[in-house]
This record gives C-alpha cells, structure tokens and sequence, in this order.
C-alpha cells in the first residue's frame, strides 16, 4: 500500500479574514521548487479571528486550498474577545463568540455583499451607500438588540454515547488498556448538540447563554432523572432507547413548550408508563410549562412532522405576541427563532413592501394584492394583512397552514387565504388565475432557495414589486439572478437573526423594470 504524505505543518502564519462557515481564512505562499513558479495556498481554520499568528498543521488538502487546525498561538488578535460560554471551541453552534458582536455583524454585511457580488453577478453599491445613478440602496445590516437569551426555541439530542474532548481524554485515568478506558467513558450517556463528524455521539451541555436560563434546568432535570431512574438514552446507530431528543419552546408572553421523543421497544406498555412518569416529574418540577407533549418516534431520524403528537399538560401551543396580532405556534410549527429581532425583520418587509415605487405611484393602487410564499404559520401575511385588499399565502407543512387561519382568526383578519402543499406543484399559472394576479410577491425559502418553476411562475405573474427575504444569500443570489432578467434591486437589508453564529438573514426588494 502506498503511503500517504503527511501533511505539513506552516508556522508563524498570520489569519487574515472571515471565511464561510464561521472559519477564518489564511493564504500561504508556497515557495517554488524545482522551477515550478510559487504559489498561493488558502487555507481554511476553525476557532481563529482575523489577526491571530498562529502555526497551522494542515488536516485536510486540496488542490487550490486546505483546511487547517491551529496547534500554537504567537499572537492573539486585538480583534478577540473573551467567549461568555464553557463549551465553546467544542460545540459548533456560537463559532463567533471569541469576535466582538460589532466586528460580527461587520463582517456579515460583508458576507452578504460578497455572495451577491460574487455568485449573482449583481452589481450594487458598496453597503451602508445608495448609488447615485439609479437609486439602489444597500443599507447598514441591522443588529440584534439581545446576543445572548435571543432564541425562542432549542432541540437537544439524547444518546447513550457521549463525546469527549482531547483534555477530557488527556485527564482519563492512565493504566493498561486505556483503550477500555476511553471507551467506558464515551459510553456514558448524555443530553446535549451533536457533534460534526460524529453523528452518534452527543456533547454533553451544562449551560447554554441562548435561551432564557430555565432552559437549562428543564433540560438538567430531565437528564439527571432519567439518569436516576436508569432510563435507556437512544442508540442512533444500532436504533434502540427510550429517550431520544428534548425540544424547548417559549414565547414573549411568557409561556414555554417542551416536547420530549421517545422511541418505544416491543414493550410499549412499560416504556409508555415509565416515558409519563418523567413527563409527571417535568410538569410537577417546572409549573412554568404551560404546553408538555411527547411523541414516539420509531423512524431513523428525529423529525417527526408526519407523526401525532400527544399532549400531556396543558394546551397544544403557545402564543407569541407582535405588535397587536397574536400568533398560534404549535410543536410543528415554524416561527422565527428570535422573536424580538424578527419584528425587526418583519417590519423591514412591511416597509419595503409597501413603499412607493421608482414613479412614485403604489402597486395596486395603494389596495394590493399580496402573495406570502412559504407563509409558514401566516406571520408575515398577517402582519401585513392591514395594508393589503388580500394576501393569499402559500405554505409546505398542512398544520402550519392550519395554525395561519386560525392566526387570522383570533387576530379578526378576514383578507387572507392560505393553501398547503409544494410551492412548485401549487404556485401555478391556473392558480394565479384562479386567485388573482399579485401585486406584491414576498417570499421567504428555505436555505435551499426556491425551485425553479417557482421562479418561472413569478416571472409570469409579474407583479409590481418583489420581497424575497432570504436566510441563506448565497442561494438568494442565485435566484435573484433571474429575477433581474425583469427586476431591478432597489433595497437591500441585512438583518442579523443570529449572534455569535455566522447565518444572516437579508431582505432584497425587486420592482418590475
């Protein structure tokens, strides 16, 4: 067999920028040999910041870049700050909290910038400016006014292996058979985020800064008693245990959802009774939760919107609360997972939706027509149902659409129709036809965009205006690229949903040329 090349180690290596992913960037020159010219290398890092001089040992290589671990410090950035939580550089989920959040969203707004530019081919003004030649505005990236306590809701997964760090390994009793060792402690169970790269084992987490502080002890409790009470942690690879996952809700009005997966075994009775008997314990512990369910889940993943979920105490959904609408969210439904900030964002798309055009005239003549794509449980239709003659909005998830009409509902809002099925398959010519060409189209897809026949039927509608709010920009480019075939970007606004992480929402809005 062939030996491999070991990979290098690059020393006294300056990191120069944020990459994709929450990675820091550095470019190595490689000196020529054998007459070969010399050459750039990129090369990815996790866990750095800009300004960092460090020495690099390549874990991975490519022909044009590589990614790297740093295995020394010579000398941290300015730019660092120290992180607020214990598992940092471990878990994945806050790669950013070593940045200041003023140089975080910084460089954010850049990122959106950049993949615009860059993979849409669109040309815009520098942000924070307005192009003088026709308008175009790329406006400051809005911040979140919390970094930390933001989010609403959080899933932990529950295994029966955990993961250990290097220094935990490194503080493992040495004795023969270290391997057994090791091994005994990985197998000890645990409640916590998986690990890239190790799907079945999960980190264990103590305390998380994301949500309000209860969280934390709901999820403590619920470990520590299924510890006790030698409850099974779920197995992902061999598909056995009756504990599985732990998802936390809460609303700004004060109420919190948990709902907790179990997988029953062929003794469904016994592992049903033992499953209530923590759910007894939580509601006993925890009079906070308003909404406890659970579900048995006997698929290979944790979803579970295509299986009933059973309601233990109390209702089957919280209310949030925005402006003056009050919005149903159940355990299947989506809802921006920061609530505060996402008023913020919504009432970017209200404004750019609603703003006059170039002519200075108003699409629909002031009583348009609005279509909510992807409407999720009706928030954006609802939201802006006052401004409009009708919204029709346009939705996957079956209950989310339920939860949308009765969003209407409660909120007294009769202008607005909602569907559910696969935006491609219901977003038709006939529909449009059936239900009246739109004026405004907003849309807010998934990460993965929209279809292309979803494009396509845009581009027939032709409505005055287009809101396309995006969580991914990347894919946003690739869409707005055709829709500037017709359109012409007026407004773009980054708004910053999530601290500490490298994701970004960004409003673009479109007016027909």
């Amino acid at each position: 067999m062939r030996r491999k090349k070991p990979l290098p180690i690059y020393e006294n290596v300056t990191i120069t920028d944020v990459a994709a992913e929450g990675k820091s960037l550095a470019r190595i020159t490689i000196p020529s040999h054998d007459g070969t010219p010399e050459s750039q290398l990129v090369v990815f890092v996790p866990w750095c910041v800009p300004g960092d001089v460090v020495d690099l040992q390549i874990r991975r290589k490519k022909h044009s870049f590589a990614e790297a671990e740093a295995i020394k410090f010579h000398k941290y950035s300015e730019l660092r700050t120290v992180p607020k939580c214990q598992h940092f550089g471990v878990c994945g989920g806050c790669k950013w909290q070593n940045l200041p959040y003023g140089e975080q969203i910084r460089f954010k707004q850049q990122q959106v910038y950049d993949q615009l530019t860059r993979i849409g081919h669109l040309a815009l003004p520098q942000p924070g400016t307005r192009s003088d030649a026709d308008g175009m505005e790329f406006r400051n990236i809005l911040g979140s006014e919390n970094i930390f306590c933001y989010r609403n809701k959080l899933d932990f997964g529950c295994a029966n292996k955990r993961y250990l760090t290097r220094e935990e390994i490194a503080l493992l009793p040495k004795q023969s058979g270290d391997g057994d060792v090791v091994e005994s402690a990985k197998n000890a169970p645990a409640v916590g985020f998986h690990i890239t790269g190790a799907f079945d084992k999960i980190l264990p987490i103590e305390k998380c800064h994301l949500m309000d502080d209860l969280h934390n002890r709901i999820r403590n409790a619920i470990r520590d008693y299924a510890t006790a009470n030698r409850l099974t942690f779920f197995d992902l690879r061999e598909q056995h245990g009756l504990l599985r996952d732990i998802i936390i809700r809460n609303s700004n009005s004060g109420e919190w959802m948990v709902i907790l997966q179990f997988k029953f075994s062929e003794d469904a009775a016994a592992d049903k009774a033992k499953a209530e008997q923590l759910l007894a314990y939580v509601a006993e512990k925890f009079p906070q939760i308003t909404s406890l369910m659970y579900v048995d889940n006997q698929k290979c993943n944790d979803t579970f919107g295509d299986l009933p979920v059973n309601l233990f105490k109390g209702k089957d959904h919280i209310i949030e609360k925005m402006e003056d609408l009050q919005f149903k969210v159940g355990p299947k439904s989506f809802y921006q997972t920061n609530t505060e900030q996402a008023y913020h964002l919504y009432s970017v798309v209200r404004e750019l939706a609603f703003m006059p055009l170039s002519d200075g005239s108003r699409a629909g003549e002031g009583s348009p027509k609005v279509y909510d794509l992807y409407t999720g449980t009706g928030t954006i239709a609802n939201f802006v149902a006052h401004e409009a003659s009708k919204v029709v909005g346009i939705e996957y998830v079956p209950e989310a659409i339920e939860d949308a009409k009765i969003n209407s509902q409660i909120n007294n809002i009769g202008n607005t129709e909602f569907f559910a099925g696969d935006m491609k398959d219901i977003l038709t010519d006939d529909f449009i036809a059936a239900h009246g060409t739109p004026d405004i189209i907003i849309t807010d897809p998934p990460r993965a965009g929209m279809h292309p026949d979803v494009v396509k039927t845009i581009l027939n509608a032709s409505p005055r205006r287009i809101v396309y709010v995006s969580c991914n920009p990347a894919t946003q480019a690739r869409d707005l690229a055709v829709l500037t075939e017709k359109y012409s970007i007026r407004v773009v606004q980054p708004v910053d949903m999530f601290p500490h992480t490298p994701h970004v929402e960004n409003v673009v809005m479109l007016e027909k040329k």
